[in-house]
């Protein structure tokens, strides 16, 4: 297979092919003039064609790759600007968020299939979104990864903005301030960074810092700066407080791309860059990266647990869930590596799909909050199992893809603080707790309320939407050495990176 696609600029394909798309729906736009509903229909078959095509082609590109090796694969590389190159590539780790990314784009656009609010131009911004998010996965020019990066807050702070709740013109502003605010140190860090090893290509910044290295005390400024990027579009806590805002206004789809995606771009940022080129500082900061994830465990699982409103709970959900990934990623060793990657994806998949059971009975009650519903397993049966499906996933039960994450993040945890890993399993507790509760609320019980006397069970539709995700979330359970396996290359490098540094 990869014989066959030698040369083949796979990664290019994959990632221009989106904005391709939405180049196609911009044209048919300006050509017909036309606002009706046959064109806005046509619009929604264009673009899933074009994400499903995308998926397929990130589909290629896994096949092509060979996570046995070490290093970038499907490298592409040429003169761009200012010194900079355009580069592609990638390995283990970038091609499973790239595979994440194209799987969950589809999705969204069936999950958007009821938005009727100037289909075109959603549609079109979905696009350019799902170019830029796999473009930071891809990028192998870290010019070029800023790029990709800043540039996927246009897309999402309009979606949020236009389509959004009554109070998305304020989540919105307040999801792009906190995030430009903290990539603007991370440009100047970078600046820095190309002036003294001559190269702004990201696989040699990795050798550099392997051989020749940054001086120590210059990487706590640069690990700083890098941090206060990563850290907020994690988010860590203290600076979370603009997700749970932007996942009550977004859409449902922009709800999903938020948490599946967006999200493990800091934890991504994290791996490539933090704990490789900045190991002594990574080394000074891991009591403090442990202190803030064991905080965002605790603290985010007993607000989630005080909320009213579903989606609310569900964003508060996932700070803590990104506190499992923060500190697996600290914990240096191959396990907790491999636990923090392994619950990026997991996550993925199980946030996805629960802001998606929220967007159900949304689109059917008009309404998010808790009280409101009660006994929904008596009018949705299907939809009550699959969101207990979904439930015990995020609990991280045992044959679901949130256990083997959590597990591995706490082993390799465990194995440099037992104190840390003692705090995390209170988080495990406490997120029980919270996400039985909004189970019982919502599904279980006499329906009580008679403005759910009529509500319908999943139609067609929304059965495509849920099926892959219930297959991968019970495929990653039972079978987790598939991605384990696929990831371990990326891992171990990784953590050899972080062990060169003296702690």
């Amino acid at each position: 297979m990869s014989e066959f696609f030698a040369g083949w600029p796979l990664l290019s394909i994959v990632t221009f092919l989106p904005a391709a798309g939405a180049l196609w729906v911009l044209a048919a736009r300006a050509m017909l003039r036309g606002d009706n509903a046959g064109f806005d229909q046509g619009v929604r078959v264009i673009t899933l064609i074009v994400t499903i095509a995308t998926f397929v082609v990130s589909l290629i590109a896994f096949a092509a790759f060979d996570p046995n090796a070490v290093g970038y694969q499907l490298v592409e590389n040429v003169p761009w600007a200012f010194g900079a190159s355009y580069a592609m590539g990638v390995d283990s780790l970038s091609m499973a968020l790239v595979v994440l990314t194209t799987f969950l784009t589809p999705l969204c656009i069936l999950a958007s299939w009821t938005i009727e609010k100037q289909v075109a131009s959603y549609m079109v911004l979905f696009l350019l979104l799902e170019t830029l998010m796999i473009g930071v996965f891809c990028a192998q020019d870290i010019i070029l990864f800023y790029v990709f990066f800043e540039a996927g807050l246009i897309p999402m702070f309009i979606l949020i903005g236009v389509w959004g709740g009554a109070r998305r013109v304020y989540a919105a502003f307040k999801f792009f301030l906190y995030t430009l605010l903290g990539s603007i140190l991370m440009l100047v860090a970078i600046v820095a960074m190309i002036s003294i090893s001559g190269t702004s290509n990201i696989d040699e910044l990795t050798r550099y810092a392997a051989t020749t290295g940054f001086d120590p005390s210059l990487q706590i400024w640069l690990w700083l700066a890098f941090f206060a990027s990563f850290a907020v579009k994690m988010p860590m806590w203290p600076v979370h407080t603009w997700l749970p805002d932007a996942h009550v206004e977004a859409p449902t789809a922009g709800s999903v791309v938020l948490a599946a995606i967006l999200l493990k771009m800091g934890g991504y940022g994290f791996l490539r860059f933090s704990l490789p080129m900045f190991p002594d500082a990574s080394h000074f900061f891991t009591p403090f990266v442990f202190g803030l994830s064991v905080i965002a465990i605790v603290w985010a699982s007993l607000v989630a647990f005080r909320q009213l409103d579903m989606k609310k709970l569900i964003a508060y959900s996932s700070v803590a869930h990104m506190g499992f990934v923060t500190m697996g990623i600290f914990a240096g060793n191959a396990q907790g590596i491999q636990g923090a990657i392994f619950q990026m994806i997991s996550h993925g998949v199980i946030s996805g799909a629960l802001f998606l059971c929220v967007g159900v009975v949304y689109d059917r009650t008009h309404t998010r909050e808790i009280a409101f519903y009660g006994g929904l397993v008596n009018r949705m049966p299907v939809y009550a199992a699959i969101f207990l499906l979904f439930t015990m996933g995020n609990v991280g039960l045992p044959g679901t893809s949130g256990f083997p994450g959590e597990i591995l993040t706490m082993v390799g945890v465990f194995q440099v603080n037992a104190w840390v890993a003692a705090g995390a399993a209170l988080g495990v507790i406490f997120s029980a707790a919270y996400a039985l509760t909004l189970y019982r609320k919502v599904a279980l019980g006499n329906i009580e309320n008679p403005k759910l006397d009529g509500i319908t069970d999943i139609d067609a539709r929304e059965w495509v939407i849920f099926i892959p995700l219930i297959i991968a979330t019970l495929v990653m359970g039972f079978a987790p050495s598939y991605v384990l396996d696929f990831t371990n290359s990326s891992a171990e490098a990784i953590a050899a990176a972080f062990a060169g540094a003296a702690p």
